[in-house]
């Protein structure tokens, strides 16, 4: 009897992780559905994704319908990207796994295994070390990162930046800031024109493209997509994994995605500047330190940084001139923090899942 598998999709940015394992187990001839929470935001671009894909799912509204789901279908295993309400009940049925979207700094990669799932697929070693010490009733496999097997076994084609008109005689930086807290809004309206010499392509997070309260965001990223050296990235070119095969440098906050074009063996910039809400400045600047993962700090070497705006050229310039000088680091925290580059994760993933079901 072949094996059965549910994914948990509670959010957009989850595919990116999700279907490099889904490929491996249904080669396997594991039966696999997508179980999609509905989201007006993103539907559209999930159903596309899910028919490119020919990948079985069902739409539900909320936690509820999907566990009352999961309760009729009693598959092997559930796989989450994050917590679930009520996981005791699931075990009555299904064994439970969970994998993250990213390997960025935020508190949240660590407080997501409150909830004790069967197993928890892990990157590389200081995160497994963190999790084991701190749930040490958990059950913590090391893997590697499955979104970016992909990349690592060539199965992604870059961008081709001639065919959005910009110019392949130049160097292409990729800006992939996140949504909050976020240096977006401290870049200038200008700053196309101040970089004219390089390609720009803007990849922004969802919720940038998404949520009335990043409006602001999306008026700036607006009149850059007018200049003639800007690609944005459409709401549908969901993975960033294309624009990074493309890209020779990155430039983001302290997120996830540094930390995934540096394993590619890139040069990254790093901003130290962000737009923080009042509440989290001044005397209320402890809910900012708390919502990130202080650990991060010991990994602020990977690349060059920029404390400013008007840093920012000049770092970029010095970083694509001198791409290896941060090389050492960048292989040492890919080994700590994405784990093995082989682009097997997918593949011990599906190992485990099979063997133990």
């Amino acid at each position: 009897m072949n094996a059965t598998l549910i994914f948990d999709i509670q959010e957009l940015y989850y595919l990116a992780q999700y279907i490099p394992v889904y490929r491996e187990l249904k080669k396997r001839g594991a039966e696999c559905t997508f179980v999609i929470y509905e989201n007006k935001d993103f539907n559209e671009l999930l159903k596309e994704v899910i028919q490119t894909e020919g990948i079985p799912s069902v739409w539900v509204k909320n936690e509820h319908q999907a566990l009352s789901f999961y309760l009729k279908q009693k598959a092997n295993w559930v796989i989450f990207g994050n917590h679930f309400f009520d996981i005791d009940s699931l075990h009555l049925v299904s064994k439970s796994a969970q994998f993250g979207h990213g390997v960025g700094p935020k508190m949240s990669y660590y407080t997501k295994s409150s909830t004790q799932m069967n197993v928890r697929f892990v990157e590389g070693k200081r995160r497994l070390d963190i999790l084991n010490a701190m749930y040490p009733e958990g059950c913590f496999i090391q893997t590697g990162f499955a979104k970016l097997d992909p990349l690592f076994n060539n199965e992604i084609k870059p961008f081709d930046i001639e065919k959005v008109g910009l110019d392949p005689n130049k160097k292409t930086i990729l800006y992939a800031p996140t949504f909050y807290p976020s240096s977006l809004p401290c870049f200038s309206d200008k700053w196309p024109r101040e970089f004219i010499d390089y390609n720009l392509i803007v990849k922004p997070h969802f919720f940038s493209l998404s949520k009335s309260k990043y409006k602001l965001q999306r008026n700036k990223i607006e009149k850059w997509a007018q200049e003639k050296n800007v690609y944005v990235a459409k709401m549908s070119e969901h993975s960033l994994l294309p624009f990074m095969a493309t890209a020779d440098l990155l430039i983001s906050e302290a997120s996830s995605a540094l930390f995934e074009f540096a394993a590619l063996d890139k040069p990254i910039v790093w901003c130290d500047f962000l737009k923080l809400r009042w509440t989290y400045r001044g005397p209320l600047k402890f809910r900012f330190t708390k919502r990130m993962d202080q650990d991060i700090l010991n990994f602020t070497d990977l690349g060059a940084h920029a404390a400013s705006y008007k840093e920012l050229k000049r770092v970029v310039e010095s970083q694509l001139m001198n791409t290896e000088e941060f090389f050492s680091k960048r292989k040492k925290y890919t080994e700590q923090l994405v784990g093995a580059t082989d682009g097997k994760a997918s593949v011990r993933i599906a190992d485990y899942l099979l063997m133990n079901r």
